[in-house]
């Protein structure tokens, strides 16, 4: 086991604490395998009736992401195998989280990214606080909205998900609520109450984090709702893109605010993820979502960008990436063909037995 992740029951409750503050508790490969093992215990265990998920005390991040050196080292030096690993083992928990058959609340409270989403997304309440900051923000890496967002993204009404796929943009816990990415809305200061109502009751998990609070403030993004609708409608990323440049150019300082915000991203990336989320809105098993991902993930692992945008973010703090391709037009289907084919049989993704 690690010291990176606490697990521990405590009457009807499985508990499980993020507990990599300085990496804003970033999943590593043994966090996995920790939650896992934990989740496989406790659902033969009748005494456990559901399972809180939060992080240690004393950090602003509930879950930053996935272990981005890591994956960037894999990608340079071992030609992705322990970066694949790593893809395939994080998938497995995520799957798991979504079909466990125990109510598990997740504590969104703080930066909730990349692999945070992975893990807070699959369960039945999913927490959100004035302290949230959820984002998908992979585009800019050089990766793609993976560990279910396709899945997720793809089932937010009102284009909200491409928008959030492509730009990264991060929502505070009332827009996370408001687009049906939390469940519930608290504040930071009612969590531990919150923890303690539910191990007395944990029948009624629902009305329990449905008591703290009325209305919570209203969602900055809903003002721009009829807009993302509008310029993120098609599945084209080139649509997208001129949409958004003719409204630039009528003086819509918004659209040109994102406009400008894609035009940091990789082009190889918002292809990849337009198509992902369009074929994961036709999917109806969360397995074979998580199968084609990690199909993708195989393959953009190892492609130029994400290495280059891991340096350019991330490493150097440049912020000047030079994407291969360069240009949208330069990443033609046949490229996002290879990326989403199948792999060999004895490579697919499977979820834990």
């Amino acid at each position: 086991m690690t010291d990176q992740v606490l697990t521990r029951v405590d009457g009807p409750i499985g508990y499980i604490t993020l507990n990599r503050p300085k990496a804003l508790h970033a999943l590593t490969l043994e966090m996995c395998h920790a939650m896992s093992e934990a989740l496989t215990e406790w659902a033969d265990d009748d005494a456990v009736k559901a399972v809180i998920i939060d992080h240690a005390e004393g950090s602003r991040g509930f879950c930053a992401g996935g272990d981005i050196g890591f994956l960037r080292n894999s990608a340079l030096n071992d030609g992705g195998a322990s970066g694949r690993t790593f893809f395939h083992d994080e998938y497995q928990l995520n799957h798991q989280m979504f079909a466990y058959e125990k109510p598990i609340v997740a504590f969104m409270d703080g930066v909730t990214m990349g692999g945070g989403v992975g893990i807070s997304q699959p369960a039945k309440f999913r927490v959100a606080t004035e302290n949230t900051r959820f984002a998908m923000p992979e585009t800019g890496i050089g990766l793609f909205p993976d560990v279910g967002g396709g899945w997720y993204l793809s089932r937010v009404g009102g284009r909200i998900g491409q928008f959030l796929a492509l730009t990264g943009a991060r929502l505070n816990g009332e827009e996370a609520l408001w687009a049906g990415l939390a469940t519930h809305y608290v504040p930071h200061d009612m969590i531990e109450t919150l923890k303690g109502r539910i191990a007395e009751r944990p029948e009624r998990i629902a009305g329990i984090l449905s008591e703290p609070v009325g209305s919570p403030p209203p969602a900055r993004i809903e003002e721009n709702a009829l807009k993302i609708a509008k310029h993120f409608a098609s599945d084209s990323y080139e649509d997208i893109l001129a949409s958004l440049e003719a409204a630039a150019a009528d003086g819509d300082e918004w659209a040109q605010k994102e406009r400008d915000t894609l035009g940091t991203k990789s082009p190889q990336t918002c292809k990849v993820a337009l198509r992902q989320l369009a074929e994961s809105a036709k999917l109806t098993d969360f397995a074979d979502n998580m199968r084609m991902e990690y199909r993708i993930a195989s393959r953009v692992l190892t492609r130029p960008d994400f290495a280059e945008g891991v340096r350019a973010v991330i490493v150097d703090k440049t912020h000047d990436p030079k994407w291969d391709p360069a240009t949208p037009e330069g990443v033609t289907e046949e490229l996002l063909d290879s990326i989403f084919a199948p792999l060999p049989a004895d490579e697919e993704w499977k979820p834990l037995k």
